[in-house]
């Protein structure tokens, strides 16, 4: 693996670097971690839950970069925007996957991300159960590193198109169960899809797509914190990532929940994965009309 440096910025071979090692000691932090009692609670109304491990390894990630980039940005999952510069900001979710730590499911990753004036030069994420680390520098492609190795090259294989792809779905924390625009994209997913992960680990599933372990990935609104690492590992992987009408899509993390939503996949079927998503626009006047069902109306 050879990533040449950044230019007017911080040195991308040290930053590279910097991110794989932060994410891996993270990482071990959780999976000490996970092995002991969990005191998973509410984070808001949304349903999502945080755990002490979440806080002490934004900490250890969060304390490094400022330590080493005091004058960078830095925006995290749990503790928000540490300090703001527009030109370069870390991006990190400590534990993407809280849910499923907190059932004991061992699915979560660690992820960071650097961003210039928005969009995602640099990509980590960490997988501490099975320890390997996947990375992307923007231009220079992405990488696998097994543990302790330095990385080497990581490319999407090319498939045949499937008779029916495999999909992941994620939205964000804030999407209603209401939401007609979501519900009418599920409806048409789990109806033509051979299956459809929700993983609640969105960065797992990029990771996924960049292995060429799933055909695909729809997103709707999902949290700006983890898109940028997972997103920028798909593209230099060799994925093709559009917003949900087909055009370009806008890769920078500040941008509204409304533009975030995107579609991602192989170049040779991202084509046909636009049009099975902008086929939920003819089914979302019916499904506008139907009233979800909530738990108190079946007595829970």
């Amino acid at each position: 693996m050879d990533v040449e440096p950044g230019r007017g910025g911080p040195d991308l071979r040290d930053a590279h670097r910097f991110a794989v090692a932060a994410a891996r000691d993270a990482g071990r932090l959780l999976r000490r971690g996970t092995r002991g009692e969990l005191h998973a609670r509410a984070k808001n109304d949304s349903g999502d839950l945080v755990t002490d491990l979440d806080l002490a390894a934004e900490r250890l990630i969060v304390e490094r970069i400022r330590a080493r980039w005091p004058g960078h940005g830095v925006i995290a999952e749990e503790g928000g925007q540490y300090a703001a510069d527009e030109s370069w900001a870390w991006l990190v979710d400590p534990l993407d996957g809280t849910n499923n730590v907190a059932i004991g499911l061992p699915a979560y990753v660690v992820g960071i991300a650097l961003c210039e004036q928005g969009s995602p030069v640099l990509g980590v994420v960490h997988d501490p159960v099975a320890g390997r680390t996947w990375s992307a520098v923007r231009g220079q492609g992405a990488f696998v590193h097994t543990a302790g190795g330095a990385g080497r090259p990581l490319h999407a294989p090319r498939r045949p198109v499937p008779a029916a792809p495999v999909l992941a779905w994620t939205q964000g924390h804030e999407v209603r169960r209401d939401d007609s625009t979501a519900r009418a994209l599920k409806v048409v997913l789990d109806s033509t899809a051979r299956r459809v992960l929700q993983l609640w680990a969105p960065l797992l599933s990029w990771v996924m797509l960049a292995r060429g372990d799933i055909d695909g990935i729809v997103g709707y609104r999902p949290e700006a914190v983890d898109l940028p690492a997972g997103l920028l590992l798909a593209a230099e992987a060799g994925m093709a990532v559009r917003a949900l009408d087909g055009g370009c899509f806008d890769d920078r993390y500040g941008c509204p929940a409304d533009r975030r939503s995107f579609v991602a996949g192989p170049p040779e079927t991202i084509d046909r994965l636009v049009k099975l998503v902008t086929a939920a626009q003819w089914i979302e006047p019916e499904v506008r009309r139907l009233t979800p069902i909530s738990l108190t109306s079946v007595g829970w």
